[in-house]
């Protein structure tokens, strides 16, 4: 269903099923994005806006060397987080206090990217600052959203997407293969009815279809999918029915909402109970979700379950009950369902919700799925254990209760929501997921996600709370679910499993935010926020997310004033994900103030995690022997009752950081190799990493290069599995100067023994070794860029940056330095890390050359690319731009590195001299949009964003 499964890295969807022929508005908008650095494309729900808009991206991707990235809002509600959503898509992990959409800009100022920004309509204050700020902010960035409305500012260029052409079902026929409305048909039926085609018998009845659903492809696709039931003519007659009492109950609906909601109130009723249930429930889930979310949502019994994981209370402060929901057998036919798949007034048959699926159905396969993993899984929850039986008691939601969009009003009503047990729901997912309510799609950890889209999601949330209390109540359960799901990952942080919480973590980052949002914005619900909040610190501090972090926080904190062990908890994560060195006196304040609450609650642990807090800022505050003293001080006191083990292990690293700092190099290891062994007996990683990372920096203060490389590289492994950005940093910075300090070392031992015959040997890796000191300096800065440019202001940590440029930097020349840093600057992070480790960097981001009939050599500075202020100073922000080489260049490229063209390299060489497009078309004897095509694929293939770029590039060659 929707033919495309969102990918939510940030990359263009993944198309799952076939695209009809839209070849009119690719064209169209391909054009519009050539001339305009915004196009919206506007239309109602349903019309194919999404799946377009990724065509056309996919079209032009080739002109953008900084990438194409769809950002997806259709889970967001939260106008603050759309800029934080942008960045995410884009990779980008700011920790810095600044404003979060002018950090973004700054952080595309110099990039030629395309941004498909989709489902605006909810969000247009928030996308029209979005898209202005980015407009005027940049040079190189164009825009691709898709809306129901549009955006609204001036330089917007809107497109409409109109429904698919249907030719007249009385008129000829004979051509009707070629209109794209019944192409879609026809596809989607086949696959559910192998076989299917358009018939001279059946054209008529097909196109008279498609003209009822106004061309719509999501009602086409909701229709095709009943062909497993009815023939064309069965599916004709009864959407008619559906379609008379659908507009007589709303004459003044749009014709086009009138359609889409008459297809999927028809599909909703061809439903069973159970399923329309389920339907209404997971609607309240804004993004994908996995079988055991679906579980904890569905279950439980609506108004009446009881408290959850998250411990809420209902207002009036009702206490909730816990309730079993265990009951009935899998596949028992719901109430109200009559015999052999009939339901009462429906004289069409249905499909049967059976205990026997068919072989080879999506129920079957999540049957025999279930049956294996069931028992083996946390079924106790399902007997009170857990979220997935809890929910309110006597809350209702607000406008509970309220009248459905048009049409709404007419559906069948449905009965109170009663148990469903975990076999219902799995019974009830694999028949919408049959029925193609549900999209399927494979999670970040290779399991089995699923989706509502956003117009079947609506649909099922005017259902919802067509019983009052339905919707506080599955919100209710599906924050604490997110409470209980939180809770187990931070319990089971300190062990083996942290790439897998990590994943699990970012798949259910919109489900984290709603969840979130519900609470802090529902009277009685503020504390579970907080405590949620709190729970998540080691998401927020190791994964890359503080400033989200951050935003939560200030959030809950400012609802729940009171004294309690969660305000505790959430001040000290407030402290710990401090961004910059003014927010880092912040930091100090509110750590101290949770120190001070958690006495007076006498919560020991609380008190213990914000020492730590308090002491790492004493620490990069440059107050060594201060931070010394209080990491002693916490060590020798040992683990207090419910302190969490991973910050157990940081007070021992910070310790050994600040003994390493001061030169004790040797105490520092004692401490390391006892930390490793605590981290050896939980199988844990995120510690470790920092672990051997101190090993790296003692074995610095010691000369012992070797060693000090071996634990860096190490530590900078670990730290790429849960994208710890502000860990990479710290262990960029620290290669950097070992690889300076060891290139130097061969110097040295070059000088002394000049007549050996290995002396050139030397020479190569001298400067081999100083150029990957300033390859590994560019990508620091890069990820410090992310942070704080200023490394908090830490004359420490600066110092190791400074140690390592000033070497490099004299060993190499000025002109050399600046070419491998420009390398490292232009690498993704990951890309940096893998560069570090010895790993080959992927093809699309080695160097571009010309062939050997070009300029001589093939590569050059990026002449946009960041430079080192100076020594100590990162440059400013920067992410694209050609990846220049980290040695000399050389006349031969390698095999898979990209090539300019011989007519490429002779048009680059023309731009260098000045000429125009029109001078290089009468020089060469070509037309001028041929001339015009030559410069926009030199600039694509090198990465460059103006012709003065290539003409400095390719100066740089001769």
């Amino acid at each position: 269903m929707g033919g495309s499964a969102p990918g939510r890295d940030g990359h263009l969807p993944v198309e799952t099923t076939s695209f009809v022929d839209r070849r009119g508005e690719l064209a169209e908008g391909r054009q519009l994005l050539a001339r305009a650095r915004l196009v919206t494309l506007t239309g109602p729900g349903g019309v194919g806006k999404t799946r377009l808009a990724g065509r056309i991206a996919s079209r032009v991707a080739r002109a953008f060397p900084g990438g194409v990235r769809f950002v997806h809002l259709s889970g967001l509600r939260d106008p603050e987080l759309v800029p934080l959503a942008v960045a995410d898509a884009l990779g980008l992990h700011d920790h810095s206090a600044r404003p979060a959409l002018d950090a973004l800009v700054e952080r595309l100022q110099d990039r030629r990217l395309l941004l498909v920004v989709d489902n605006c309509e909810h969000l247009l204050p928030a996308c029209a600052a979005l898209a202005g700020a980015l407009l005027q902010g940049t040079t190189g960035v164009r825009i691709l959203a898709t809306s129901r409305h549009r955006l609204g500012i001036t330089e917007e260029h809107l497109m409409d997407v109109r429904p698919l052409p249907v030719p007249d079902p009385d008129g000829d026929l004979s051509a009707a293969d070629g209109y794209p409305a019944l192409a879609l048909f026809a596809d989607r039926a086949a696959a559910v009815v192998p076989g299917f085609r358009l018939t001279a018998a059946n054209r008529s009845s097909v196109a008279r279809l498609c003209r009822r659903l106004d061309g719509l492809p999501l009602a086409i696709e909701l229709a095709a999918v009943r062909m497993r039931v009815l023939d064309v003519d069965q599916l004709l007659a009864r959407l008619d029915d559906r379609y008379r009492l659908l507009t007589a109950g709303s004459p003044t609906a749009a014709p086009r909402h009138q359609t889409l909601r008459a297809a999927v109130a028809w599909s909703h009723e061809l439903c069973g109970e159970a399923e329309q249930r389920v339907w209404a429930r997971l609607s309240v889930l804004p993004a994908s979700f996995d079988l055991e979310t679906a579980e904890a949502v569905c279950g439980g019994v609506g108004a009446e379950a009881g408290e959850g994981a998250g411990g809420g209370r209902v207002p009036g402060g009702q206490v909730l009950r816990r309730v079993f929901a265990g009951q009935g057998p899998a596949g028992q036919v719901s109430a109200g369902q009559g015999p052999a798949g009939q339901f009462p007034g429906d004289s069409a048959p249905r499909p049967p919700t059976s205990a026997h699926p068919p072989p080879g159905s999506a129920s079957q396969n999540l049957r025999d799925q279930r049956e294996a993993s069931l028992s083996a899984r946390r079924v106790g929850r399902w007997a009170g254990e857990g979220p997935g039986a809890w929910g309110v008691s006597g809350a209702e939601s607000p406008g509970s209760g309220r009248e459905g969009a048009a049409g709404a009003e007419h559906s069948p009503p449905l009965q109170p929501y009663g148990i469903l047990d975990p076999y219902d729901i799995l019974d009830a997912v694999a028949g919408l997921v049959d029925k193609s309510v549900l999209c399927r799609e494979t999670g970040p950890d290779g399991g089995v996600r699923y989706l509502l889209l956003d117009t079947l999601r609506e649909y099922g949330l005017e259902r919802l709370r067509e019983q009052p209390g339905e919707e506080h109540a599955a919100r209710t359960r599906l924050r604490d679910w997110m409470q209980h799901r939180a809770a187990t990952c931070e319990r089971d942080w300190f062990g083996p499993g942290q790439p897998g919480i990590v994943t699990c973590l970012r798949a259910d980052q919109d489900t984290l935010r709603a969840a979130l949002d519900f609470s802090l914005t529902t009277p009685g619900e503020a504390l579970a926020g907080l405590r949620l909040a709190g729970t998540l610190w080691f998401h927020w501090h190791a994964c890359g997310a503080p400033r989200e972090g951050r935003y939560w926080l200030d959030r809950a904190l400012a609802v729940n004033p009171e004294p309690t062990p969660e305000r505790a908890r959430a001040l000290w994560v407030s402290g710990l994900l401090a961004g910059c060195p003014e927010d880092l006196t912040r930091g100090r304040h509110r750590a101290g103030q949770a120190r001070d609450l958690a006495h007076r609650l006498g919560d020991a642990a609380e008190a213990a995690h914000a020492d730590y807090v308090i002491g790492v800022i004493r620490l990069f505050s440059d107050d060594l022997e201060g931070a010394l003293a209080h990491f002693r001080t916490g060590v020798d006191r040992g683990r207090v009752p419910g302190q969490h083990l991973s910050l157990v292990g940081l007070d021992r690293v910070e310790l050994s950081c600040a003994l390493g700092f001061l030169g004790r190099a040797d105490e520092a290891i004692a401490v390391c190799e006892e930390t490793r062994r605590l981290c050896a007996d939980h199988g844990e990683q995120w510690v470790l990493s920092y672990v051997e990372r101190m090993l790296a920096l003692a074995h610095t203060v010691k000369g012992d290069w070797e060693r000090a490389e071996r634990h860096g590289r190490e530590a900078l492994r670990l730290k790429l599995a849960v994208h710890d950005v502000v860990g990479m940093g710290l262990t960029l910075d620290l290669l950097a100067r070992i690889a300076a300090e060891r290139g130097s070392l061969d110097r040295g031992a070059r000088d002394r023994v000049t007549a050996d015959r290995g002396a050139r040997d030397r020479v190569t890796a001298d400067r081999g070794a100083h150029e990957r000191a300033a390859v590994l300096l560019g990508g620091a800065d890069r990820a410090w860029a992310d942070v704080d440019p200023s490394r908090w202001g830490s004359a420490a940590l600066n110092a190791t940056r400074r140690a390592a440029e000033d070497r490099a930097r004299r060993a190499l020349g000025r002109t050399a330095f600046r070419r491998a840093y420009d390398h490292g600057a232009a690498l993704a992070l990951a890309d940096v890390v893998r560069h570090a480790l010895g790993a080959p960097e992927p093809a699309s981001r080695r160097r571009p050359t010309l062939p050997p009939s070009g300029p001589a050599h093939a590569t050059g500075p990026a002449s946009h690319a960041p430079r080192p202020a100076h020594p100590g100073r990162p440059p400013a922000p920067h992410t694209s731009g050609p990846a220049a080489p980290p040695r000399a260049p050389v006349v031969e490229a390698p095999p898979d590195a990209v090539r300019l063209t011989r007519r490429e390299a002779q048009v680059a060489e023309l731009v260098a001299e000045g000429l125009s497009n029109q001078q290089i078309a009468d020089r060469l004897v070509i037309a001028r949009r041929t001339a015009e095509g030559h410069v926009e694929r030199i600039l694509s293939k090198l990465g460059f964003s103006n012709r003065s770029q290539i003409a400095a590039w390719v100066t740089a060659q001769r």
